[in-house]
Parts: C-alpha cells; sequence; structure tokens
C-alpha cells in the first residue's frame, strides 16, 4: 500500500476530538519526539507507547519508532508480531511502508529487532539509510514518537539529535536521576541540545514527583547553566503491571486508572501546546537539525 494512503486511511474511526493545535498546524508538519532515559527500568516504553495510544486517540496520526534496535520490546508490550523490522528495512530488504503495523487506537509502530548484535550500534551507513527511509513519512503524520534506549551509547545519542522535542522519563531512584543528568549532559554540551522535559513516573504523590524535578533541575542549573521543564508525573498503579502481562496499553485495558487518567493529562498537554516558533518540529527543521549527522 502506497505510505501516503495508508497514513491518509488512519484519520478514521477515532472516537475522541481533535487537540486544537490540530487545526493550526500545517497539513505536512510532523512533531519529531523523542523518549529517552538515562537508567532502564524508570518505564521509558510504557510511557512512549501509551502517551502515542492516547495522542491516536485524538485523532492525531501517530507513529511510533522503536529506537532500542537490539533490544526491541515496543510490539511485545502491544502484544503484537511483527513479521519485518527495522534490521529488514537496514538491510535494504524492505522498505519502511512493509514493515510498519497497526497497533490499538490506530497507532502505527514501526518495529525494531531483537537479539541482532549488529544492530545494538548503528553503523554510519546504517544511519543514512534510516534517515532517507523516514523522509517519506514527511507526509500525512501528525506526531513521530521515537522510544529510545536507555543510557548514553551512539544509538541514543543518533535517535535523541534527530528529535526536536525530547522527553527524559525518570523514576525517584537516585540512580535515575545520576544516569538521567548525565544524558541531558552529554546531548547539552555535545549536540547543543538545549530542551529537556522532565516526566516522573511511578511516584506516590504529584508533591513527590516534584521533588524529584527540583533536586534535577537544580543540578543542571548549577552545572549546566540548563532550565529543564516539567511536562508532568505518572502515578504508580499495581494495573500498570497487569496492563503489561496481558500486552496492552493501560488506557485500552483500564481508561479509569490512576495511570491512564495521568498519561493522558500529559498527552493532552502535549497535543494542545503550540510549537515553541513557526515550524518548530516541522520535517524540513527535523532534517536541518540532522543535517551535521548525515555529513560528519
Amino acid at each position: 500500500m502506497d505510505q501516503a494512503l495508508m497514513l491518509r486511511e488512519m484519520k478514521s474511526g477515532r472516537k475522541e476530538e481533535p487537540c486544537p493545535a490540530t487545526v493550526a498546524r500545517p497539513q505536512k508538519q510532523v512533531r519529531v519526539i523523542a523518549v529517552s532515559s538515562g537508567k532502564g527500568g524508570v518505564g521509558k516504553t510504557n510511557i512512549a507507547v501509551n502517551l502515542a495510544y492516547y495522542l491516536s486517540n485524538m485523532k492525531q496520526r501517530v507513529l511510533i519508532l522503536d529506537a532500542d534496535t537490539g533490544l526491541a520490546n515496543v510490539d511485545l508490550i502491544l502484544g503484537l508480531t511483527p513479521r519485518y523490522n527495522l534490521y529488514h528495512v537496514l538491510k535494504g530488504e524492505k522498505s519502511i511502508a512493509e514493515t510498519i503495523i497497526h497497533g490499538p487506537g490506530g497507532v502505527m509502530v514501526l518495529p525494531a529487532s531483537s537479539g541482532i548484535l549488529e544492530m545494538a550500534e548503528l553503523s554510519r551507513g546504517q544511519k543514512l539509510t534510516l534517515l532517507d527511509e523516514l523522509r517519506y513519512l514527511s507526509e500525512g503524520l501528525d506526531f513521530l514518537l521515537i522510544d529510545t534506549a536507555a543510557g548514553i551509547a551512539g544509538n541514543v545519542m543518533f535517535f535523541n539529535a534527530a528529535a526536536k522535542e525530547i522527553i527524559i522519563v525518570v523514576s525517584s531512584e537516585p540512580a535515575s536521576l545520576t544516569d538521567a543528568y548525565a544524558l541531558i549532559k552529554v546531548l547539552y554540551q555535545r549536540h547543543a541540545k538545549k530542551r529537556f522535559r522532565l516526566l516522573v513516573n511511578m511516584v506516590r504523590s504529584t508533591a513527590e514527583a516534584k521533588e524529584v524535578y527540583k533536586r534535577l533541575s537544580q543540578a543542571t542549573d548549577h552545572f549546566l547553566n540548563l532550565t529543564i521543564e516539567y511536562l508532568g508525573d505518572v502515578l504508580y498503579d499495581e494495573k500498570l503491571p497487569n496492563a503489561v502481562k496481558q500486552q496492552k496499553a493501560i488506557g485500552a485495558l483500564y481508561p479509569q486508572a490512576s495511570a491512564s487518567r495521568s498519561l493522558k493529562a500529559i498527552a493532552e498537554k502535549i497535543c494542545q501546546e503550540k510549537p515553541e516558533n513557526d515550524g518548530a518540529g516541522s520535517i524540513e527543521f527535523f532534517w536541518e537539525d540532522i543535517a551535521d549527522i548525515k555529513n560528519g
């Protein structure tokens, strides 16, 4: 099926009203958002998957790219069984259009591979191939969510550098904050990234989340002279691991759960906000931002 036609067909069948920002955005503008973390185990992929689910329910055309290329699990969390994945795209065997699968709520998923050693760290040639393939997604998408791996390895840096917006997911664990600071530091000092939004996951209260944000923001303010933004928090919810076991988005399985309400509120916030400046997040600016990757 033609890529643009496939994306346009995803417009239909949505139950919720579109967010106000949709009308204001140009037809071919896509917001490219990386969801990243310094430490594994903080629920980053669950955050990415459920934000994609809620944005899609708001009549947004959403593609989630599983950028943990060596240990992918977006498809696993959603109970999907892809026939092809990013490995086949980078090998030149399949196109992105042939690889994309459809998830709950109309979310589109570009799955990655798991357990293939050569995919753990992409070569420059593979990165260029991926950039060229992603170019064809400029028509018909509202959001491209990139679920990166955790840490500061080369693939993580590449996908964060390729995004216009970056969401850093942390928990209240000290190691999570230390590793998040390290990730922010590298992206700021080596890749000139200046805007980071913090999402605090698995906390008992908003007050606890605000304290986590305060501790990390004090460190970035003092040592990096960089101010990070508070995006929101997701409360600890026993229904979340239950949803993972059943391989469903928690928003689809338990829409009234506390974690679901938190995630929906964050998705609405993202959906309704206007880009920082004219063209911010557009596919044209996306390619300008990563020109140094292609030329480097």
